[in-house]
């Protein structure tokens, strides 16, 4: 499956852009530790791209002087006058939306300035269960007026009711999400954390919220022997206090470990040294904590759901559970726990190797210019242009 692929097939690369760096504008709710768009898309291309980026709410991490940034204030009047600042600094290839609620907003700031929406790139970056019903009409509004739409996963795209996908035409693009292995690397070239002392560490990352089923892993970690089994949960969500306090009520507050938020680094030292890597997740796009964790070579057990079954496929050492089935799961957590450390280890290899083969964040980054390059190659200009 080529990364890059349209409505008719695979797209020829276009054009080259002929000044050299491309010009990005990216649209972002937020700019922190654990938002996709700013740690894939903008963080790693900063000097091969000329980019800005402008976000509703106030930065919440450290940005690069050579990220020039237009911080809105979490209100709307706010965001406003981020953007019309971001669209009044020159010129701009394309401006590349990351939320539904921006869509809207990017086409009111354009009308206020005269601009048109071509040189436009929208990224749906889950799948349509997991979309809010109050952001499904902005979704459409998305999809009817952007020049391209960019799915994160294929199985992203088919969760989409036919309507939606009728509405983005030929205009509809999938890129699969990436994962960063070279910051991966970086962080962990002083050595893996050791898995010899005897203990079997499993490991979740994500929020601590309904769709992520953290209440049904727990339940199937129970019914894992205790004798060395203990469990981490990095991530915050609404469900972590009932989820800390199930874990008390079960007994299992010794053996469960809630951590919150963590610096990125901190979590690929966490899932090196991770024995294994469980998603229970009842709905994904394309989850970048799995490809995290098979980069940090750490062996995974996913819910069998289409985002899943994406990364797995044709691959027989990533084992597929029925998200609501918790006997399921600790038949499979007690099968790898069975394992001598080198099978695991040999396992862990596989995934790193699928991950540097279909999704390593550079096979991500030569995708998104062939999609960039495409619509300037169009129009025989620059997107944003007074």
């Amino acid at each position: 499956m080529d990364a890059l692929e349209g409505a008719g097939g695979s797209i020829p690369v276009p054009i080259a852009v002929p000044d050299g760096k491309l010009r990005l504008l990216h649209l972002l709710l937020e700019i922190n530790e654990t938002s996709t768009p700013w740690n894939e898309h903008c963080l790693p291309l900063r000097r091969e791209r000329d980019i800005r980026v402008c976000s509703y709410f106030r930065s919440r991490t450290t940005v690069p002087p050579d990220i020039d940034t237009y911080e809105g204030d979490g209100t709307l009047r706010g965001f406003l006058r981020a953007l019309d600042g971001a669209l009044a600094d020159g010129r701009t290839d394309v401006i590349h939306a990351h939320a539904p609620h921006l869509a809207p907003l990017l086409a009111w700031g354009c009308w206020r300035r005269g601009i048109s929406l071509r040189g436009t790139v929208f990224t749906v970056h889950t799948s349509f269960p997991n979309v809010r019903l109050r952001n499904r009409p902005l979704l459409l509004f998305a999809f009817a007026c952007f020049e391209r739409i960019v799915f994160c996963s294929r199985s992203s795209l088919q969760s989409f009711p036919r309507r939606y996908r009728w509405l983005t035409g030929r205009r509809v693009r999938t890129v699969p999400n990436g994962v960063d292995i070279d910051r991966v690397d970086r962080v962990l070239a002083g050595g893996a954390p050791s898995r010899s002392d005897g203990s079997f560490t499993i490991v979740s990352v994500g929020r601590i919220i309904p769709v992520k089923n953290p209440l049904g892993l727990l339940e199937s970690f129970r019914r894992v022997p205790g004798e060395g089994a203990r469990m981490l949960l990095v991530g915050e969500g609404a469900q972590r206090e009932l989820v800390r306090r199930r874990a008390e009520d079960l007994g299992l507050d010794d053996r469960v470990k809630l951590t919150g938020l963590v610096p990125r680094g901190r979590v690929y030292e966490i899932l090196s040294g991770a024995d294994l890597f469980v998603s229970a997740s009842r709905c994904e796009g394309m989850p970048i904590a799995v490809l995290e964790a098979m980069a940090c070579r750490c062996p995974v057990l996913l819910s069998d759901i289409p985002p899943h079954r994406e990364i797995a496929e044709g691959m027989d050492f990533i084992p597929l559970v029925p998200p609501g089935d918790v006997e399921g799961f600790a038949r499979e957590i007690e099968r790898f726990r069975s394992r001598s450390s080198a099978e695991r280890a040999a396992q862990g290899e596989k995934c790193r190797s699928l991950v540097e083969e279909r999704f390593s964040l550079r096979k991500m980054h030569a995708a998104y210019p062939e999609v960039y390059t495409e619509i300037i190659a169009a129009r025989g200009g620059s997107a944003a242009e007074e």
